[in-house]
């Protein structure tokens, strides 16, 4: 007869997400893990049969979940144009009370060149924000807020790669104020 679970699945995920998130991948130790999430060792195998296999899901949570959040605004009905800047201004807000960054990004920058498979997984994240950026500047285009002359799937590629550097920047230097001046400059693209 199976044991039963005495510990919530979803909410011991959502626990080492956080702690993949702030620590990153190689520096997270499977005891960093199992503390976190309140678990025992043979839990955390039983269940999601090690630490591996218990980050790609929790890079899943996250692209489910705050992915998901972030991006909303730009898919919602509305200012587009207004969406996609505030989308940026929001960046440099959070970064000195966010330090953590994007996990997508941190990963990315932590285990790209050693890792093809979560490469791919982590570039579904990735075009999630591209096409969310997409449908707001072809709904900018629509509406007047950006010029006909643009070719919004590159200005897509490009919002998306700054945001990306964006991100990486402000785990170095997360003062807002630094990120302001460089969003500037990103947001000239949409004139």
């Amino acid at each position: 007869m199976a044991r039963t679970k005495k510990f919530d699945p979803q909410l011991a995920l959502s626990k080492a997400m956080a702690v993949f998130w702030e620590q990153g991948y190689t520096a997270t130790s499977i005891q960093d893990l199992v503390e976190a999430m309140g678990i025992h060792r043979g839990s955390l195998y039983d269940t999601f049969q090690g630490k591996r296999q218990l980050f790609l899901e929790a890079i899943a949570l996250y692209q489910d979940t705050i992915v998901q959040a972030a991006i909303a605004h730009l898919k919602a009905p509305g200012a587009a144009r207004s969406a996609i800047e505030r989308h940026f201004w929001q960046l440099a807000e959070r970064s000195a009370e966010q330090p953590c960054g994007c996990l997508i990004t941190n990963t990315l920058v932590e285990l790209a060149p050693e890792d093809a498979e979560l490469v791919a997984i982590l570039n579904q994240g990735i075009q999630q924000v591209e096409d969310a950026f997409f449908q707001a500047l072809v709904r900018a285009q629509d509406q007047g807020e950006i010029g006909a002359h643009q070719d919004i799937r590159t200005l897509a590629h490009y919002l998306t790669t700054s945001l990306q550097g964006l991100r990486v920047m402000s785990r170095l230097n997360p003062h807002a104020d630094s990120l302001k001046q460089t969003i500037r400059l990103i947001l000239k693209a949409l004139d």
